[in-house]
């Protein structure tokens, strides 16, 4: 992996920036695992964080249509902007009435991307996670949700394909078919080693998600960002870092630890 601050997504030719933004916050505040809860940020505090993490050389935004009105709102938000960042959206994964539920079936994938496509007010998402439930290779063999994917990657609509994974067989398995994983990767939970490794030797990405535990992380005597952050980048397989603070400090400090980590 380049060690430096824009990274290649395989051989899409998307460069994205060493450290995501994740929206989920932006849009959806209800049934989600942080340690504290929080107010969903109004517009114009939603414009001072996208103007600030682009300020921090952030191109890369994560979303989903599991993100409450992230979408919605990245579309309206990013309106003057669109060509300065990289979106990521999902699908798979549909959250209404305060609940969670799945559907990976062609169609729907198909549905989902063209309803993110109007959603984000764009004609084409550059990168597009399929949303597991955590039954990877289910999901992949079953429904040939990486196919449609691929599809609409050729069709111009997509730019990059890939998921958002639970297992180890299903990361690799996802790498061996699409040009991206999304794996959970910190100082806590390190069961995903293989797939990192896997993309590495293959020239495939990796998006890390709850790179600090979302949230939870704490380590005596030593700042908790820094050891994540030094952790989290040890591993050459790693692209990008996905992280959704809503606070303008802690994103400062996020960009200013993975900046001091390579």
């Amino acid at each position: 992996m380049e060690n430096h601050w824009l990274r290649s997504v395989a051989d899409t030719g998307l460069k994205v920036s060493a450290v995501g933004f994740g929206t989920v916050k932006l849009g959806r505040n209800e049934q989600v695992k942080y340690p504290g809860s929080f107010k969903i940020p109004g517009d114009a505090e939603a414009l001072n964080l996208l103007a600030q993490a682009r300020d921090l050389g952030i191109n890369l935004l994560d979303t989903a249509p599991a993100y409450g009105t992230s979408e919605e709102r990245l579309g309206k938000l990013l309106q003057g902007q669109r060509d300065q960042w990289i979106i990521c959206s999902k699908v798979g994964e549909e959250f209404e009435n305060g609940q969670s539920h799945f559907n990976f079936t062609p169609e729907h994938v198909r549905f989902s991307v063209e309803r993110s496509l109007q959603r984000l007010n764009t004609d084409c998402v550059d990168m597009v996670l399929v949303h597991s439930d955590g039954n990877d290779v289910d999901v992949i063999r079953r429904y040939g949700c990486l196919d449609v994917l691929e599809d609409l990657k050729k069709e111009g609509l997509i730019r990059a394909s890939g998921m958002s994974t639970k297992t180890v067989e299903g990361g690799i398995l996802a790498l061996e078919k699409s040009d991206c994983v999304m794996v959970t990767w910190n100082l806590n939970e390190q069961g995903e080693k293989a797939v990192l490794d896997f993309a590495h030797q293959h020239n495939k990405s990796i998006l890390v998600k709850k790179a600090l535990a979302s949230g939870h992380l704490c380590s005596d005597g030593e700042d908790p960002v820094k050891a994540s952050m030094d952790f989290v980048y040890s591993h050459p397989g790693v692209t990008s870092a996905v992280l959704g603070t809503i606070n303008l400090k802690h994103m400062r400090q996020n960009v200013e630890a993975v900046k001091a980590a390579f």
